[in-house]
């Protein structure tokens, strides 16, 4: 006790706190004390990378359309050089629904993380006062003392404090998770952006084909109203019988009742388009317009396959998610440990208001405690295996987004130059057809021997339909080219428009298995913190700002996301 009658802490007793905290990461044998200081004061594993497989090529990487540099993806839709398909694109930026929902779990993710840093300071601070009014009771057996007021007066101002300190590292963990958190929201929102592109020109070339397709049966329908006019010719000639004429008017039918069909895949394609800007379904066939499939150059600039793990933002957003989960493993660590906390009192009690704060009126109390679960029959363990697979289970995820983002760009390179060669054959197919559909009809209009309805009929249905698998491969052409541009990861970069400028932290090449490190190393770039002090604040991803692009494409060979790098 001091002087005032305080207690004051013995130096012994620190030595005996200090030993505690020494050797409980020993004793519980969860973390050793080595790994624990290697760790930043942590216990629990850390975070590792995983090891993920990458073709070193493209399958079609000899193929002379393909080039191997590093391609700018930021306005991949402006290849097309359509402009009503650079209007759509903008729209759709501004206004799609999906879009936005995606930015609200990023402000959800942005407070979550705000909470998590909150909670490794004082947990609990209050401030607290009031006044009473107070009367005693007067009894036969409990007199009011001479010169004694039954009435009086109690004024009272306090404040607490309970402080659980970070020992063990589960807040900073938590602080960390929220972090990974809100950079795995980021990249959900560029993922979901990076599907938007592709769905708009999607829909938009769907509405191309479906109108190239329906051109090309008007045309064909054209030609065969030709025929049943030099039938009908011929049939008051005495050439030809009415079987011929109804043969004739049997085949125009059939082939204008496609036309339906292929309004109905334009206007859902149109409907689809309204939904992605965020507007009620209405016609577009005005704002549209007429124009052919859109037509692009014969190469694509595809770089290395290795740069899917850095570009596609759903391959960012599963390592971030495993990086988050990590965290949890660590935080379910820390309760295998006791809970050391400070609490502290201060309070003033007077009868009278101007005596409040008289050093006469101060009480209070402060010191640390611990408190430990003991008898948990399990739960502890079985939550620290259940985080543990769960982080597994994640990491699998990552592998699996490897995988995945690597097939989808590959499945849109194999469509886009293949569906030139097939382009390229039914192209000269068409040619050779047209010739035949003329020469036969002219044979049949003059009679020529051997030459009947039969054989005409089956030229121009050829014609049909090789002009049909013509506009549907150049409409393949296009969307193989939408395919893989988005299955590259390009057009979440136009986020970043606002932002030019900043310069990009990649994350590290993985070099760790995929599991979990028993005893890791402390991420570089932020270093171990100190016992006791606050984490330093990690760099975090930028917010996502008013939508701003321009329907032409804007060089922006310098751009470069600015995002956390993952430990």
């Amino acid at each position: 006790m001091d002087p005032a009658g305080r207690y004051a802490p013995r130096a012994g007793h620190v030595r005996i706190l200090f030993t505690l905290v020494v050797l409980l990461p020993a004793v519980s044998g969860c973390t050793s004390v080595r790994d624990y200081f290697h760790n930043g004061f942590k216990v629990g594993p850390s975070y590792g990378p995983p090891q993920t497989d990458v073709a070193k090529h493209w399958i079609d990487a000899a193929d002379p359309r393909m080039r191997s540099e590093s391609p700018d993806l930021s306005h991949w839709w402006t290849a097309f050089n359509d402009r009503v398909l650079n209007d759509l694109i903008c729209d759709a930026y501004r206004q799609n629904l999906t879009l936005k929902e995606a930015g609200m779990r990023v402000l959800e993710a942005r407070a979550q993380l705000a909470i998590a840093r909150g909670n490794f300071f004082p947990q609990t601070q209050t401030v607290t006062g009031g006044y009473q009014r107070e009367g005693t009771a007067v009894t036969p057996n409990t007199p009011i003392p001479p010169g004694a007021s039954r009435f009086f007066n109690n004024f009272n101002f306090g404040f607490n404090l309970a402080w659980q300190l970070d020992f063990w590292g589960q807040f900073r963990r938590a602080i960390e998770a929220a972090d990974d958190s809100l950079c795995s929201s980021v990249e959900a929102y560029d993922a979901a952006l990076v599907t938007l592109l592709g769905d708009v020109a999607t829909a938009y070339i769907q509405v191309r084909q479906a109108q190239q397709e329906i051109e090309v049966v008007k045309a064909n329908a054209k030609l065969q109203r030709g025929v049943v006019e030099i039938i009908k010719v011929r049939l008051a000639a005495g050439t030809v019988t009415d079987l011929d004429v109804a043969q004739a008017e049997t085949a125009l039918s059939q082939l204008e009742s496609q036309i339906p069909q292929f309004e109905i895949t334009r206007r859902q394609a149109e409907n689809q388009l309204c939904v992605l800007m965020g507007m009620p379904t209405v016609s577009l066939r005005e704002r549209l317009g007429a124009a052919p499939i859109p037509a692009v150059a014969p190469e694509v600039v595809v770089g290395v396959p290795a740069e899917l793990l850095c570009r596609r933002p759903d391959v960012r957003q599963a390592q971030y998610d495993a990086a988050a989960q990590a965290e949890q493993i660590g935080i379910a660590a820390a309760q295998f440990y006791p809970a050391i906390s400070l609490t502290g009192t201060l309070s003033y009690d007077a009868a009278k208001f101007s005596d409040l704060f008289r050093s006469t009126a101060m009480g209070g109390s402060v010191g640390p405690s611990f408190q430990w679960s003991i008898l948990n029959y399990g739960r502890i363990l079985g939550n620290f295996h259940y985080q543990d697979a769960k982080f597994r289970e994640l990491l699998l995820a990552y592998c699996n987004a490897v995988l995945t983002a690597h097939q989808e760009a590959e499945n849109g390179i194999v469509t886009f130059l293949e569906a030139q060669q097939k382009e390229k054959v039914l192209a000269q197919g068409e040619v050779a057809a047209e010739k035949a559909v003329e020469i036969v009809i002219e044979q049949y209009r003059v009679g020529q021997k051997g030459v009947d309805f039969n054989r005409v009929a089956t030229i121009e249905q050829a014609l049909a339909q090789q002009q049909d698998l013509l506009a549907q491969s150049r409409g393949q052409i296009a969307l193989g080219l939408v395919q893989t541009y988005q299955a590259l990861g390009g057009g979440w970069q136009i986020r970043l428009a606002p932002q030019e400028g900043r310069a990009e932290t990649l994350p590290p090449t993985a070099a760790k298995p995929a599991e979990m490190i028993p005893a890791p190393v402390a991420p570089e770039l932020f270093g171990p913190p100190a016992a006791g002090v606050a984490p330093p604040d990690r760099k975090a991803p930028p917010g996502i700002p008013e939508p701003v692009v321009a329907p032409a494409p804007v060089p922006v060979p310098d751009l470069k996301p600015d995002r956390k790098p993952l430990p």
